[in-house]
């Protein structure tokens, strides 16, 4: 595991510091979007700032991307390994109402919808909110 978490910062030219290492994989054992907060509880000897500049890193060099879910928290998931962060690597998150996870749903793509003239969007988010598999 160690050798795929070093790999991933390698692929985005991001030098492996503890921190980095810890929060990646932490990431990838989860499979979900994480909060700063819940990251944090997770490390409990870690400094919150520490956790956020690597999560505003890896956000930097596209390892993650920011949902916004409505639940009043940022959350953090993991890129694709060839994720760039465009419009066309959007893709819907699913909360959890009932468990408050949110899950990123990488094979449904948020089409572009057609703006009017001289509109130019950078970044869509479309939200379903239901149950999740785990808590039906």
């Amino acid at each position: 595991m160690k050798d795929v978490i070093e790999n991933k910062l390698k692929l985005r030219s991001v030098k492996p510091t503890a921190m980095r290492l810890l929060v990646l994989q932490c990431l990838m054992e989860q499979n979900r979007a994480l909060s700063l907060n819940e990251l944090e509880a997770l490390f409990e000897n870690a400094d919150k700032s520490t956790i956020f500049r690597t999560l505003k890193t890896f956000q930097e060099n596209y390892l993650v991307h920011r949902i916004n879910d409505g639940s009043g928290a940022i959350k953090y998931a993991l890129c694709d390994d060839d994720c760039i962060c465009s419009l066309e690597d959007n893709h819907i998150h699913f909360l959890c109402t009932k468990c408050e996870k949110t899950y990123c749903l990488k094979d449904t793509p948020i089409t572009t919808p057609n703006l009017p003239n001289g509109f130019r969007a950078n970044f869509a988010n479309y939200l379903i909110e239901g149950i999740c598999s785990t808590c039906t």
